[in-house]
């Protein structure tokens, strides 16, 4: 079996497409061979700036011969039938079989295919995948009309086996299919031909360029943390730009220099930012956590050992320093000031066209954030305090530049105007979590308008009917969802979602003629929370029966309730109660049907029959006092733990009791009893909602 390496080498790809593109290009090619007959044994992609690879193992050196059997219409069927059929098949009417039916003869095509060579169905699949490539953008050059990323400069394709390698017969838009490709553009930038997959790997190393995305950030890592280590400092660690890196070179040379003193005093996290986006540099910390170093990588190896180059980024990084330092201190001198004047300047940036400006939003957040901050443990004055100067920094100049330092930015300005450091904070923090693994704040400033910030767009969104479809979600109000989830669940907070949303509707008022349905955003939130639970591992069941009761729009009660439910439920006791449960519950609402009564009015003890009956009276008036005591105090366990003793006395009264007796004074009782059983598990959790 052949193997077959193919390249698609190019002007430099922008980094952030590369890695979809290989996998695109895997699976484009991998999908069409297959739907033609070649199987495979494994198949790779690779990308560097310059080219798309792919490896294909163990691949078939013809596609097998096939027959295929289609039945058609009847004989008889109108002309038109026939012609889709004939159409579907590519078969003429005269290649057609009659053959009878159990409704008469019945058109049949035999469609029969030869086998074809690998190469004849990897030029066809080969061109249907660079013509239809899902590039994001992709450009035209020179006459021809191929649309590519950047300029297509050549097509290796070729076919390995024992025997050697064969180049496929192949040609698209003048370029035809090569067994050659070329090294590093500077340092070996002369053809190179290649007769396999670990030929080409080899030679491309020895002409500088490393194939494998994942082995050039290896070493961008290993070369920069050894650098910084042997002078005592340590490399920020950035994933996102280690994988950009890794895309922008094809031989990563990693440089490491130093930060110019008049900077050193910008804070680390500005001086992280100017040099991430503007330069692609890693950042170097000292033992003090103090940025004092970068690296950056070059894409090839100099006599001077990178001197030069570095010299060259050292000139341009101060530049942009500099302009970093400039925002800085203008800024600080504002804060320090008036901080409130930014607030100010933002009546004149919308937020949006139906929900107003963003001073506006501002504003109701600041009165949210007071009813809220009672709830959670923090000041009124402060909480609105803190929310109004809150969003403060995107007014600032140093936030203008780099929009991505919004409250970090916010919190240095709020100490510089001499606010405490808990309202300082709150800029930084209210923006928190902004997903699943970000950190959620714990100080009760910070949750009051963290919360007020999140209910309030929740809230907005929803009253201008501007909800998430499907998978779109341009206003990030799932997210907003989570937040409020997170920040309730991890404080343990007890609120009501409910009275927040209306206070957050009192507030704003109608916003384009109307307010926000509380009852749906609290049933978005719901599922929101039924999806996080979930993956803390409790049951949707469980979720389902547990919104089912009342105060379910406090999620820390709900989720008491959730933990305590399903850990019941996997109790012997809890099980062959629930069960118990359905049972009496499903008789009881067959009983009401049947004879379109209540049996509500509560079961006479002095009817029951025998010493199980007896028992099962005892055992209620014992577990609802007990039920009643912990439900009061929000003790699910207890309150469960309670209920689960029910297990024994119900189960004897289904073996030993007849509830639909022929004496109809005793029927009624029994059926009331059941009512009473219902009753109290309900009064726990919604039972009736649990599967099996």
């Amino acid at each position: 079996m052949p193997d077959l390496l193919i390249e698609l080498f190019s002007e430099e790809i922008p980094a952030r497409m590369q890695k979809r593109a290989a996998e695109d290009l895997k699976r484009l090619v991998t999908d069409g061979l297959v739907e033609a007959g070649l199987t495979y044994g494994g198949a790779a992609g690779f990308s560097t700036p310059r080219r798309l690879t792919l490896a294909i193992e163990g691949l078939l050196a013809e596609s097998p011969a096939t027959r295929e059997e289609r039945k058609g219409p009847r004989t008889d069927a109108p002309e038109k039938a026939l012609e889709g059929f004939l159409r579907s098949t590519g078969l003429s009417k005269d290649q057609l079989e009659a053959r009878d039916d159990k409704k008469g003869q019945v058109w049949f095509a035999v469609i029969a295919r030869e086998g074809r060579p690998a190469s004849e169905i990897i030029a066809e699949v080969l061109e249907a995948a660079i013509r239809n490539f899902p590039w994001p953008k992709s450009m035209r050059w020179g006459a021809g009309t191929l649309k590519w990323v950047r300029p297509l400069h050549s097509v290796l394709c070729i076919l390995s086996d024992e025997a050697g390698a064969s180049i496929v017969d192949f040609e698209i838009e003048g370029i035809r299919a090569g067994d050659t490709t070329h090294g590093h553009r500077f340092m070996a930038p002369d053809p190179i031909r290649v007769t396999g997959f670990d030929d080409y790997d080899a030679k491309l190393k020895s002409a500088f360029v490393v194939l494998s995305a994942e082995d050039r950030a290896e070493t961008i890592w290993h070369d920069a943390t050894q650098m910084a280590f042997a002078q005592g400092l340590d490399v920020v660690e950035d994933k996102g730009l280690l994988a950009e890196v890794a895309g922008l070179v094809e031989w990563p040379v990693a440089l490491m220099g130093a930060i110019g003193a008049d900077f050193l005093e910008l804070p680390a996290e500005v001086l992280q930012t100017s040099m991430k986006e503007h330069q692609k540099f890693f950042s170097v910390k000292d033992k003090q956590g103090r940025i004092t170093h970068f690296v950056t990588v070059a894409n090839r190896e100099t006599a001077d050992s990178g001197a030069t180059i570095l010299a060259g980024n050292q000139k341009v990084l101060s530049a942009r320093l500099a302009d970093a330092k400039f925002f800085w201190e203008n800024d600080l001198r504002v804060a320090s000031v008036d901080i409130t004047s930014w607030t100010d300047q933002l009546a004149n940036v919308t937020f949006h066209n139906k929900l107003g400006s963003v001073q506006e939003r501002i504003k109701r957040i600041s009165k949210l954030a007071r009813e809220i901050a009672p709830l959670v443990g923090a000041d009124a004055d402060e909480a609105q305090t803190a929310a109004l100067i809150a969003k403060a920094d995107l007014s600032s100049e140093m936030v203008y530049e780099f929009p991505e330092l919004q409250g970090i930015m916010g919190e240095y300005y709020a100490q510089k105007a001499e606010l405490s450091d808990e309202i300082a904070a709150v800029a930084r923090e209210h923006y928190q979590p902004l997903g699943p693994s970000d950190d959620v704040p714990s100080a009760p400033l910070s949750v009051a308008v963290a919360l007020a910030d999140k209910i309030d767009t929740l809230t907005g969104f929803w009253a201008i009917d501007e909800k998430p479809t499907g998978s779109k979600d341009p206003f990030a109000l799932r997210r907003a969802a989570l937040g409020v989830i997170r920040l309730v669940l991890d404080g343990k907070h007890r609120l009501g979602l409910a009275k927040l949303i209306e206070a957050a509707n009192e507030i704003a008022g109608p916003r384009d003629g109307r307010l926000a349905d509380v009852s749906d955003l609290n049933g978005f939130i719901n599922d929101r929370l039924k999806v996080y639970l979930r993956d803390k591992g409790i049951r949707f069941d469980v979720i389902d029966a547990a919104l089912a009761m009342p105060n379910a729009d406090d999620l820390t009660l709900l989720v008491k309730r959730a933990e305590a439910l399903q850990t019941f439920l996997g109790t012997e006791d809890g099980e062959n109660l629930t069960q118990g449960f359905k049972r009496a519950h499903n008789i009881l609402k067959q009983a009401e049907e049947k004879d379109g009564v209540e049996y509500s009015y509560g079961p006479d003890p002095k009817l029951a029959e025998g010493p199980v009956e007896v028992a099962l009276f005892k055992a209620l008036d014992a577990v609802e006092a007990l039920i009643a005591r912990a439900m009061k105090g929000d003790d699910f366990g207890a309150a469960m733990a309670a209920m689960a003793t029910l297990r024994g006395p119900v189960d004897a009264f289904f073996e030993d009791v007849q509830v639909n007796a022929e004496n109809a004074i005793l029927r009624r009782n029994r059926l009331n009893l059941l009512h009473r059983i219902s009753a109290t598990c309900l009064g726990v959790a919604d039972l009736t909602r649990i599967d099996g």
